[in-house]
């Protein structure tokens, strides 16, 4: 791509991060930023989502803020269950647990579409879900019932039905966290956990919907978990994992997001500038910054400078950007020109909010699954 390749230093170091911010309303920074094709999207929490009206407002001025050969991410972490940003009247889904107890695929796909439907009336193009971490350990602190079950197999099923049933609606999902957090016993926002399985049962248990849905997804996040029989690094930092394992050998050619440079994780042990270019050089594509705007200039700083002094890391974050703008150019924000168009759609749904996706439900495994 051409355009990428004239960007400036300042706007290809900028292109590789996308930033979260306090209050409701877009910050000046964040907004010159974005003109300056200095920042490559925001991502959005409950903290900036007070309503259906303000989540509109926000995207639509991320939208006008943004260069039209550069559309943003506008991302979210609308799980379902306890990671839900967006509240009633958006679709709450239950705990991914309970749908992989159901087993109903195409319940899970008319779910995904039916949210993705509403996260893109009001300006999202990217939901960091579904969790593709398999509940291998029940003393795991921060995924448990965010996965869809302890079955590898059954995990990447209805993670499938997901992808697919967002990307109908113009929504691109984001599997997470690339190689597995669900042998944990640590939460990686405030410490770094290790993982000491084999290669063998990593690649039968944790790794298995990762491998085995590298070639249909648009986006992988990283864990910041050390997988001792790969790597000393944390994935977000590894290229044994990032590029050796996941590129070279499951064959992803999406855009792999680095989890929130700001996290424990990695804080303790590295500054988040070097966080920053260590992710890139093992094979990150977009580092997300969730919270500190000073964090977030000091890491563009460090980037810049690291992009002017060595070439090889210039062509690297090329390749990030460009990897990056496909998927933007294939889902980009498309919010509805109107709030009046926003709150017809979602007068139009029926049914108390609790209650909507039961409703919804054709499975015959509804009546078990309530018994139990």
């Amino acid at each position: 791509m051409r355009e990428v390749e004239r960007l400036t230093s300042s706007e290809l170091a900028g292109q590789l991060l996308v930033a979260g911010f306090t209050g409701t309303e877009l910050p000046a920074s964040i907004e010159r930023a974005l003109r300056a094709r200095a920042l490559g999207g925001v991502i959005l929490f409950t903290r900036n989502l007070p309503s259906v009206a303000a989540a509109w407002g926000l995207c639509q001025g991320v939208v006008g803020a943004s260069d039209e050969d550069f559309p943003p991410f506008i991302a979210i972490d609308q799980e379902g269950g306890r990671v839900a940003r967006l509240k009633a009247p958006v679709l709450q889904l239950p705990p991914m647990r309970m749908l992989g107890q159901l087993d109903d695929l195409t319940l899970s796909k008319k779910l995904a579409t039916r949210l993705a439907e509403e996260l893109s009336a009001l300006g999202f193009n990217l939901n960091f879900a579904p969790v593709a971490d398999v509940d291998s350990n029940p003393n795991n602190p921060v995924i448990g019932d965010r996965s869809f079950g302890n079955s590898p197999t059954l995990v990447t099923r209805h993670c499938k039905a997901f992808l697919e049933g967002f990307a109908e609606a113009g929504v691109m999902g984001c599997l997470k966290h690339f190689p597995g957090h669900g042998d944990t016993d640590k939460d990686s926002h405030f410490e770094l956990p290790q993982v000491t399985r084999s290669i063998v049962k990593l690649r039968q248990t944790e790794m298995f919907p990762f491998e085995h849905l590298a070639r249909h997804a648009p986006a992988m996040m990283t864990a910041h978990v050390v997988y001792s029989a790969i790597d000393r690094l944390p994935a977000t930092l590894s290229a044994r994992l990032c590029q050796g394992l996941l590129r070279k050998e499951f064959g992803f050619e999406g855009v792999l997001f680095g989890d929130d440079l700001e996290m424990a994780a990695l804080r303790e042990r590295w500054t988040p500038e070097q966080s920053a270019i260590l992710s890139i050089e093992a094979g990150c594509d977009v580092l997300l910054v969730c919270s500190d705007e000073g964090i977030r200039q000091r890491i563009h700083g460090a980037l810049v400078e690291k992009i002017e002094a060595d070439r090889p890391f210039r062509e690297r974050s090329r390749e990030a950007v460009i990897r990056a703008l496909i998927q933007r150019r294939r889902f980009p924000p498309r919010p509805f020109t109107t709030l009046a168009e926003v709150n017809e759609l979602f007068a139009a749904q029926t049914g108390s909010e609790a209650g909507r996706w039961v409703n919804d439900q054709q499975s015959p495994k509804k009546d078990e699954l309530k018994a139990r």
